[in-house]
């Protein structure tokens, strides 16, 4: 099987026909269906070029294989590792519980937002961090309750927190 067998696999079931047939295959029914000959037969041709049923004597069997061979077959992604697992396309999915991972994440976090020597107004991070999360409050006080960032007093400016 081909890393490109899920696509027909979807193919032939995104089809009503091609789906209310294999769910008669699947569950043993006879193929007889209210689709035309010339339908039925498009259908089962799906079916079969996908891998999903196989022409026996009887009739037609479902594979019962198909699925975990396209899947085997697919390239694998890797998965991301360190702080950026808890990152997708660019944007904070969870702020970790566990302290060191927390602590990794917002230090990220912390350079993508924050230049050394730079200070911004609380305006300025908050759109920055509106980039990264949903949150930006809770993320800005995360920042500033770790360390990572400092705040003034007034809590109107803004700067990465000297090493």
């Amino acid at each position: 099987m081909n890393e490109n067998a899920w696509r027909a696999i979807l193919s032939a079931l995104a089809d009503d026909r091609g789906r209310e047939l294999y769910a008669r295959i699947v569950r043993g029914e006879p193929v007889d269906s209210t689709q035309t000959p010339t339908k039925a037969r498009r259908s089962l041709a799906a079916l079969i070029s996908a891998g999903l049923i196989t022409e026996t004597d009887d009739g037609y069997s479902a594979s019962p294989t198909v699925f975990r061979d396209a899947l085997a077959a697919a390239p694998r992604t890797p998965r991301a590792t360190g702080p950026e697992r808890f990152f997708m396309e660019g944007r904070l999915t969870t702020l970790p519980s566990r302290d060191a991972d927390r602590r990794s994440v917002l230090t990220v976090v912390a350079s993508r937002s924050l230049s050394p020597g730079e200070v911004v107004t609380e305006t300025e991070i908050n759109t920055r961090l509106a980039m990264i999360t949903d949150d930006v409050a809770a993320l800005r006080r995360a920042l500033v309750d770790t360390g990572l960032v400092e705040r003034t007093r007034t809590g109107t400016a803004y700067a990465l927190a000297a090493p």
